[in-house]
């Protein structure tokens, strides 16, 4: 994967920083953590300018959140209840109800965490989605955006050129910041499944059984 981004950016410059952190942003697995500190090393052996790469950067960053927003508006909150009242998703313990309070939610609190976001690893990417769902404003969620990403990008290509050809040491710090997230993610998941099952689905599953 590295070999290919190094391509990439060596061949096309810009437009191939911009590509490839607009796939990232559109497909999240692919390491912002790797290609950002790359990015900025590029600069200290092309004609490639650190300014220059951190526009490219949150360019692709903005035009590939746009994509996910897209995503996010196509799950409406209606048919979003829609799909949690059916027989199956009422089984699970979930209810129409839960959908809306948490869009109202994120309408009402919960859109600075758009920009709060776009600096945390995993979740930069897919937290457009809500907001799409959420309806936010295309000129807030696009502002928010911008700047969350700006933030992170600076940071990151800015590490890669100081370190010049060390810079695979940046990725390797700024990956294992990542991997501490996922295990946190992954634990609020665990926590969050075990407190659905017990407060939700075993009562729906009682429920169930008595009325039949």
């Amino acid at each position: 994967m590295e070999d290919m981004f190094t391509q990439l950016i060596g061949q096309f410059g810009y437009v191939g920083v911009w590509f490839l952190i607009f796939f990232e942003n559109v497909f999240p697995p692919i390491p912002s953590e790797l290609i950002l500190p790359l990015s900025g090393f590029f600069t200290t052996t092309t004609s490639l300018t650190l300014p220059g790469v951190i526009i490219a950067a949150t360019i692709g960053s903005v035009t590939g959140a746009y994509i996910l927003y897209g995503v996010g508006r196509i799950l409406s909150r209606e048919r979003l209840m829609t799909f949690f009242g059916t027989r199956p998703m009422r089984l699970l313990g979930f209810k129409p109800d839960d959908i809306a309070s948490a869009v109202d939610w994120f309408d009402r609190k919960g859109q600075a965490t758009v920009l709060i976001c776009r600096c945390v690893p995993i979740v930069r990417s897919l937290i457009s989605i809500p907001a799409g769902t959420a309806k936010m404003s295309v000129v807030k969620f696009s502002l928010f955006t911008l700047v969350g990403s700006a933030v992170w990008n600076s940071i990151l290509c800015s590490l890669g050129a100081a370190a010049g050809s060390a810079w695979e040491t940046v990725t390797a710090q700024a990956e294992w910041v990542s991997d501490v997230v996922k295990y946190v993610i992954i634990a609020i998941i665990a926590v969050a499944v075990v407190f659905w099952v017990v407060k939700r689905i075993l009562p729906a599953l009682r429920e169930r059984h008595e009325q039949e």
